[in-house]
């Protein structure tokens, strides 16, 4: 368990109806072990970039499940959403929103959030980013701007950052006090900032940090404004219904990962339980912003 990150945001609401979703998993008796574990990965960046680069996970997976892993990165996570509520998929990583999207309509549960820092409690950081051209030093400077968002179910590219904008700085996209648009994924939104297609935007931390320590953008021009308060980390999710043994054997795969190979892309340390009340927090920030999660069953 970890302790529960503070929100204090109140913002608008978010969701739109391209995350209410048909579908919906039911608890029942276990199923038998698929022939091939269909492993989600989230559409935050590049997807061919992603399956790339988590080939090492793949090859850890077969070695320590001694069965066949296919890797799969959605179109966009409503998409990744629908597939866990149908069965389409047996293993998913999902963003802390998105996770409670999935789990209104699915029968999962999470198990596992990395640790960016030998130790520490898995959590990480959403950034509010902009150009410096546009000379935006705090979030009350974004009035009158053009914010790029990632994915509308996205936490730390969407939520978090615009909720900062709502609860700090008294600014609201319903109240007409800037524009925004949608761009995707996190690297998307940090390029849009890069290119001056938006003023500013809202991304996660860790990937912020990555693209700029791999010149994939310029952090003099792509200039931090301010970083989130820590919340629960993206988790690990199976679906309920799997062998026990199986259940059993991914959790291990994961708590005692020490592979940097594996590790790498994540940038973590190593990987650790959580469970759902973890996530909590993204729960109770829902009514804040006019959500009722069990509408979007």
């Amino acid at each position: 368990m970890i302790g529960r990150p503070r929100f204090t945001a109140a913002a608008a609401a978010l969701l739109t109806s391209a995350l209410l979703l048909s579908g919906c998993g039911a608890a029942g008796e276990a199923s038998a072990a698929p022939d091939t574990l269909r492993v989600a990965l989230l559409p935050d960046e590049n997807a061919s970039d992603v399956i790339k680069n988590n080939e090492p996970l793949k090859k850890h997976l077969e070695e320590e499940l001694e069965m066949d892993v296919e890797l799969v990165v959605t179109t966009d996570y409503s998409s990744m959403i629908e597939a866990m509520s149908r069965g389409r998929l047996e293993l998913a990583y999902f963003g802390p929103l998105s996770y409670v999207l999935a789990q209104e309509k699915a029968d999962i549960e999470p198990f596992a959030a990395l640790q960016e820092v030998d130790g520490e409690d898995p959590t990480y950081q959403s950034v509010f980013i902009a150009n410096a051209d546009a000379g935006i030093e705090s979030l009350a400077d974004v009035a009158g701007r053009t914010v790029a968002w990632g994915d509308q179910a996205s936490t730390s590219s969407h939520l978090i950052p615009k909720a900062m904008l709502a609860e700090e700085a008294d600014l609201r996209v319903d109240q007409g006090d800037y524009e925004e648009q949608y761009v995707g994924s996190h690297d998307a939104v940090a390029l849009a900032v890069q290119n001056a297609n938006a003023d500013a935007g809202g991304m996660s931390l860790p990937i912020y940090e990555r693209m700029a320590e791999e010149g994939l953008i310029d952090p003099a021009t792509v200039v931090k404004v301010q970083e989130s308060e820590p919340y629960a980390n993206y988790p690990w999710t199976m679906q309920s219904d799997l062998p026990e043994d199986l259940k059993e054997k991914l959790r291990r795969a994961f708590l005692d990962l020490e592979d940097p190979a594996v590790l790498e892309p994540f940038d973590a340390a190593g990987f650790e339980e959580v469970t759902d009340s973890d996530y909590d927090a993204v729960r109770e920030l829902a009514p804040l912003l006019d959500i009722d999660l069990e509408d979007y069953q």
